[in-house]
């Protein structure tokens, strides 16, 4: 009678194991399906965006004053589209209106650049981001090993676990911000706003964040009438147009220098929901007029 007892115990929890088992490979397989689905829903955002800006480009080739502005179709928000069963949404942000954090240094004699340091700082400040941050993204881009007061350079980085070693060199993605010195993560969300590593050496005046016009033009902190005047009539044609809104202004800053009107590189962050599963695509192009776009960066979470 023992030996039956235990008998019939033991298959009981064989039973049970493999009815748990089971259903945790049925739940874990579902759930990878409802990933896959989702995913999918966000790379159709993401075509779905490329579409919007190659329309956007056909529009600019007929037209004799092209721009590219907030009031246009691809700067709009797209709400969720429901799609079999799912959900898909995009969004897609110009780089041009952001600051190309590759300028703190010149590619070519590895020289800081001391106007655009200047400019950064004042970005940050507006943004509420300590400047102490600099520094060491200074010695991230430069060639050198030479640690700069409040850096970081690779002593310091190949102490950490795991080790690894600077860019000392432009960065390729703006996400090389995460892996330096004194940048959490809730810091770089907030730099993500204002920073690029898009190789554009101008800023589009009708996208800009008012932070970044003002780091830009530092006289326009000072004069939030005419910054409000400079919002409200974008967008510009063409960067010279700019001229007559800053009036005295202009004399401290020449915006033929500073801006320009037109984008060429976009990130699209395609978003996918399916039955519970998120999946984020981001991916960074560059606008080839009315060809294909060109791949720049591609990110998936």
């Amino acid at each position: 009678m023992l030996a039956t007892l235990m008998a019939v115990a033991l298959m009981t929890v064989l039973v049970v194991d493999f009815t748990y088992s089971s259903s945790a490979s049925f739940r874990s397989s579902a759930n990878q399906i409802n990933a896959l689905r989702a995913d999918y829903l966000a790379r159709s955002g993401v075509n779905v965006g490329l579409g919007l800006l190659a329309q956007d480009a056909r529009n600019d080739a007929l037209s004799q004053q092209a721009y590219d502005g907030l009031d246009e179709l691809w700067a709009k928000p797209f709400p969720p589209l429901p799609v079999g069963g799912g959900t898909a949404s995009l969004s897609i942000v110009d780089e041009t209106r952001k600051l190309n954090i590759n300028q703190l240094v010149n590619a070519t004699n590895g020289v800081v650049n001391v106007a655009f340091t200047q400019t950064l700082e004042r970005l940050l400040q507006a943004i509420g981001v300590s400047p102490e941050i600099l520094p060491a993204i200074i010695d991230w881009i430069d060639r050198d090993s030479i640690e700069s007061q409040g850096g970081a350079e690779t002593d310091y980085y190949m102490s950490l676990i795991p080790p690894y070693e600077p860019r000392n060199g432009p960065m390729p993605t703006i996400a090389d911000l995460r892996m330096i010195r004194g940048i959490d993560d809730p810091t770089f969300m907030r730099l993500r706003e204002f920073l690029t590593a898009a190789p554009e050496s101008k800023v589009n005046v009708n996208t800009a964040p008012p932070e970044v016009l003002m780091a830009m033009i530092p006289e326009l902190a000072n004069q939030p009438s005419v910054l409000e005047t400079v919002l409200e009539q974008r967008p510009f044609r063409k960067p010279g147009d700019l001229n007559a809104v800053l009036g005295s202004l202009s004399e401290h800053a020449n915006p033929a220098n500073l801006f320009t009107t037109q984008s060429d590189y976009f990130t699209i962050t395609g978003v996918g929901s399916y039955s519970g599963a998120r999946s984020f695509v981001y991916t960074t192009v560059r606008r080839n007029g009315v060809g294909p776009a060109l791949l720049s960066s591609w990110h998936e979470d």
